[in-house]
Order: C-alpha cells, then sequence, then structure tokens
C-alpha cells in the first residue's frame, strides 16, 4: 500500500523496509511487495535488522512470505530473529512478503535485502560497516537501494572514506557500485588520514570526520581524466567578457585535461553545452564544479559516437531519462559516475536547473575504447590469376561497454577461397623442395674439396729404404767401424736381434754441386 517504506526491486537483487524504519513502525498498517529475479535463478534473502514487537500469535506484527501459488514460505514471524533465520535460501524465483502491524507500543521493524543463489555466501547487509570486517583486501556483494538506507559515511572516493562508514552506501558514492543494480565491490584498508572531507556524489552526501584506525578504498578501473579536442554550446554569456575570452582561447585545445569552463547566456532558454573528447572512450562519469554565483543544480545528459546519432542517458531500472544532481548544500563539485558506462566521442550536458544561469567546470572521466580488428584477405587480392567469383562478405560489429571492446570480424565465404588455398600451399612446397635441394648440393661440393686438399698435403717425413735383404741403406747417423759396431742382419725392418740398436749404413758423399760429363768415370761415359 501507500506509505510502505523504502523500496528498491531490481532484477537481480533489491532491498526493502518496513514504514518509517528505523523509527517505530505504525499501528493498523499493511504492505506487500513482490521479489523476483530471473527465471532459473533462486532467491536469497537477508535480513539486515528485524524488530518487531513480540506478541501471541504474532498478531501485534508480522512478516509472512509466499511462494507463487500462495503457499506459505516463511511466518508469520515476529519478535527478534537469531543469526540463522537471518539468511533465508529460497528454492524459487518468486516471492511476496507481507507486513502487517496490530496496536503496538515500540519496534523498528525490519530492513530486508535480496540476492540470487549466484551470490549465496557474500551478500552483505546495507547496515555492515567497514570496521565490522578484520580484512586488508575485501570482495563482497552489495545489494541495490542502499543510498537511502540510514548509514553515515565519511570521506570521498579519491583520499579514501572512514572505516566506520557503511560500506555499501560508500561505495555508491565513490561510483564503485550502482544503487539501482547493487553489485560486488572491492575495497582495500590503508592508513587512516587525520581528516576524512565531506563530498556529494551520486546524490550521496558524506560527512567530515576525524582520525580513525583505517581507511577504505575502492577499487575502480576506467577512471582516468579524458582529454578533450574542442567544445561546442548553444550560447556563452557576454562574448566580450574576460571570462568568454579565457575560455574561448580553450575551446579547441588538444588533449587538455583541465576543467572547461562555460557559462550559457541568460537569455538561453534551454542551454547545452557539448564536449567532443580526442578519441572514442568508454566514459564512466563527469565531475562538475559551478560557482559561488553561477551553477547548475541538475542536468541529463547525451552521447554520440559520430555527432549525428545522439542517445539520451537512461536510468537502469526505470529506462527514462536520468536526471543527474549537481549542486546541494553549498556543494558546488559533484562527481556523479556513469553505471553502466558509455562508449562515446561527443558528450552533451543538457542543463534542466540552475541558479542565475547555467554554468560549469566539466571533467570526464574514463578510458580509450580498445579497438581489436581482425580482417581476412580483401576479395581480389588472390593468388590465383584467373578471374573468380566476387566473395560475400558479412561485417560483424560487437561494442561492448564491459570489456571496453569494440570487435569487427569480416568473413568471407569458403568456396572463393579453397581453390587460392590449394594453388598457395602447392607453391610454398615446391619453392621449400628446390631450396632445400640447392642447399644439399652446396654442402656436398664445399665437402668434396676440403676432402681433395687434405689429401694433398705433404707428409713430414719420408720413410726409410730397405733392402732385399733386410739391409738397411747406410746412416749417417751411424758410428764408425772403427768402434767395434756391426752390421746386424734384419729379417724386417723392426725385427732387431738381441738388445743391439740398429742403424742404417751412411750413404757415400755427394758433391755439393752436379759433377761435369767430362770428370765421369769411364763405366758412367757415353
Amino acid at each position: 500500500g501507500n506509505g510502505c517504506g523504502h523500496a528498491v526491486l531490481g532484477t537481480e537483487s533489491g532491498t526493502i523496509s518496513s514504514p518509517n524504519y528505523p523509527g517505530t513502525y505504525p499501528s493498523n498498517a499493511w504492505c506487500k511487495w513482490r521479489l523476483r529475479v530471473q527465471e532459473g535463478r533462486t532467491l536469497r534473502l537477508l535480513f539486515g535488522d528485524f524488530d518487531i514487537e513480540s506478541s501471541p500469535g504474532c498478531r501485534n506484527g508480522s512478516i509472512v512470505i509466499t511462494g507463487k501459488s500462495g503457499e506459505r514460505r516463511l511466518g508469520p514471524v515476529c519478535g527478534k530473529l537469531n543469526a540463522t533465520m537471518k539468511n533465508v535460501t529460497l528454492e524459487t524465483n518468486e516471492v511476496t512478503v507481507t507486513f502487517m502491524s496490530g496496536p503496538h507500543r515500540s519496534g523498528r521493524g525490519f530492513l530486508l535485502s535480496y540476492a540470487t543463489d549466484q551470490h549465496p555466501a557474500d551478500l552483505i547487509s546495507c547496515l555492515q560497516r567497514g570496521s565490522h570486517f578484520s580484512f586488508q583486501h575485501l570482495s563482497v556483494y552489495c545489494p541495490a537501494g542502499c543510498k537511502n538506507v540510514p548509514g553515515e559515511i565519511w570521506g570521498n572516493s579519491e583520499l579514501g572514506y572512514r572505516d566506520t562508514s557503511v560500506l555499501c552506501k560508500s561505495a555508491v558514492h565513490s561510483g564503485a557500485t550502482s544503487d539501482a543494480l547493487g553489485g560486488r565491490i572491492t575495497v582495500n584498508q590503508g592508513r587512516s588520514l587525520t581528516l576524512y572531507e565531506s563530498t556529494f556524489a551520486n546524490g550521496v552526501l558524506s560527512k567530515t570526520g576525524s582520525l580513525s584506525d583505517k581507511k577504505l578504498l575502492f577499487s575502480k578501473e576506467c577512471s582516468n581524466i579524458l582529454a578533450v579536442s574542442a567544445l561546442n554550446a548553444s550560447s556563452f554569456w557576454d562574448k566580450n567578457s574576460r571570462e568568454h575570452t579565457a575560455f574561448s582561447a580553450s575551446r579547441n585545445t588538444e588533449s587538455s585535461h583541465d576543467f572547461l569552463l562555460w557559462t550559457a547566456d541568460h537569455r538561453d532558454p534551454n542551454p547545452w553545452v557539448e564536449i567532443e573528447l580526442a578519441e572514442r572512450s568508454t566514459v564512466t562519469g563527469l565531475v562538475t564544479t559551478g560557482s559561488s554565483v553561477s551553477y547548475m543544480e541538475s542536468y541529463s545528459l547525451q552521447f554520440s559516437k559520430d555527432r549525428k546519432s545522439w542517445k539520451t542517458y537512461k536510468d537502469a531500472t526505470s529506462k527514462e531519462k536520468k536526471v543527474f544532481q549537481a549542486y546541494t548544500d553549498g556543494h558546488l563539485t559533484v562527481l556523479n559516475s556513469l553505471i553502466p558506462a558509455v562508449v562515446a566521442r561527443f558528450v552533451r550536458l543538457q542543463p534542466l536547473s540552475w541558479h542565475d544561469r547555467a554554468s560549469a567546470r566539466v571533467q570526464l572521466l574514463g578510458c580509450p575504447a580498445a579497438k581489436v580488428t581482425l580482417r581476412s584477405r580483401p576479395p581480389g587480392d588472390t593468388l590465383n590469376p584467373s578471374p573468380s567469383p566476387t566473395p560475400t562478405e558479412k561485417a560483424l560489429s560487437v561494442e561492448t561497454t564491459l570489456t571496453n571492446l569494440t570487435l569487427s570480424f569480416h568473413t568471407y565465404s569458403a568456396a572463393a577461397h579453397s581453390q587460392p588455398v590449394i594453388i598457395a600451399v602447392g607453391v610454398v612446397l615446391g619453392l621449400v623442395m628446390c631450396g632445400s635441394c640447392l642447399l644439399a648440393g652446396i654442402w656436398w661440393k664445399r665437402r668434396k674439396k676440403d676432402s681433395v686438399m687434405k689429401n694433398s698435403l705433404p707428409t713430414d717425413y719420408a720413410a726409410p729404404a730397405i733392402t732385399s735383404v733386410g739391409q738397411k741403406v747406410g746412416s749417417t747417423f751411424r758410428p764408425s767401424s772403427d768402434e767395434g759396431y756391426t752390421t746386424p742382419f734384419t729379417c724386417a725392418h723392426y725385427d732387431t736381434p738381441g738388445n743391439l740398436p740398429e742403424y742404417a749404413e751412411p750413404l757415400p758423399p755427394e758433391p755439393e754441386y752436379a759433377t761435369p760429363f767430362s770428370e765421369l768415370p769411364p763405366e758412367h761415359q757415353p
């Protein structure tokens, strides 16, 4: 019914609470919620808080959970719940939760979150704080709907949060998860800050806090400052002013990372400012800063890849145009995260409400959109010179903001490629065989040449001459006959009788020069 308290009912997770939670719930209230997740999934319920006044038969208030066909799955339940009853797993993807109250004096009511069986052990309540965990690194699942659940946070996404902050609301504030969708968060503990500053981000206002034991830092990917190449706008305030002159000088700056100032003319009824990025990027957030005189209070967002086709950024659950808050309680610098992110080259802000005139310094956060292009051989570039039918070509372009990849696949029909591929393989094999034969011939020729050169080398010594009867030819090293040595009789070159040393007979002395024919002995003359 009307006035039944907080409720965010997502397709993956959600959160509901009794009326006036955490204050005392009203008497004679009757509320009903239907929790439903995807077919094939089952529900996991987690009571973050349960305080319904106990009474006989739970007449003063109770909760009853029924299935699709009206069968009772749980309840009526009242009083207090022990730890085991706070976690309920139901073998169905849809239930109805009914809360009823009668006359009573006390009771906060209940806070209930749900998720699917994909997160059976890591679903946490919106009320759990960082100090409830003893960890250096923690990964848990936050349900949707924690942003407006009572609970305090201190700090900001850049420097960190006080460890006594409630985890899931801090995660929404930092942009680590979406309040409309919920999701897994990763948080690390760090050294505490002396002072935690108050900031406004994603519809959540944090507080200023003092020193704590630890600080919480949420892991976020793709959150760099994006380079801007140009700006355009519906109008500019006071073209002759010093402020506009400074702005115009930076309108076409390349790869500028500074905040870009824009102020609309006060006569412009529908102001807008358009930012052109240096390259197509995955945009995950915006930071806007107003001045103390002029600032935006809220705006909507459009994005485009080519500046021709524009899309409006919509709420993830309602699918309606999303309205971003850009100011609250004196906070002029505001972070708004885009979950899910968008891939765009052009981003347009359209102020919906403002003070004095629409004005802001704008900074876009994200990372370049990665591109992977896989291309096959063009249709006309084949190894077969004969004409062939033009192959059919199909192009499939897949763009996803989850992985920031743009894939372009070009495929062709198999009939147009089978013949060129066979010819190409044959040519390659023939070239390989010819090359192998050529290398083998060169190697054999070099080996043969080396063998001939080796056999033609001169020997270091000549074999001694041996007479037919074993008598050695004289050696110039034999002692003279008067020293008592005799010529041994040998039958073989290495056959030496006894222990006598063997010497060769000395050769007759030869003249140093050739003997003239006139001096030859008579038997040698012709």
